[in-house]
């Protein structure tokens, strides 16, 4: 299955939009952990597309292209907003940025999924999780 979306800047979209890859994800038969890694680097692209990228701008939209394979799923999302550069982002477990509340997200993108990649400009992730 492969299927391109355009959502507004909304955190409710955002959260409809990953249910429903989530029901092609688990209608693979893709195992339990997979799908809990799946969602959790979903809903951080998400998440990070409305609040950094396009910083709650309701004129801006959110672009989600996803590929549901048997072997593979591959998700982009991409956001309006200036983008940003992922090395720059503080090391969250660092010993002064273990206690802010924010700056997990694309550590954990890099944990769960199989590749994580930025645009050269920084508006967009590509997220793939092979199945084993």
């Amino acid at each position: 299955m492969r299927q391109k979306k355009i959502i507004p800047t909304d955190m409710q979209a955002a959260r409809q939009l990953a249910e429903d890859l989530l029901q092609e994800v688990e209608a693979k038969g893709y195992s339990e952990s997979m799908q809990f890694a799946i969602r959790l680097a979903l809903e951080e692209a998400l998440s990070n597309a409305i609040k950094h990228g396009n910083r709650y701008d309701p004129d801006k939209s959110i672009t989600v292209e996803a590929e549901i394979k048997d072997d593979h799923t591959a998700i982009t999302v991409a956001d309006e907003g200036e983008g940003f550069d992922p090395a720059a982002v503080p090391d969250p477990t660092a010993d002064e940025n273990l206690e802010k509340p924010s700056g997990r997200g694309i550590m954990l993108m890099r944990a769960y999924m199989d590749t994580v990649q930025f645009s050269k400009r920084g508006n967009q992730v590509s997220l793939v999780k092979n199945r084993c």
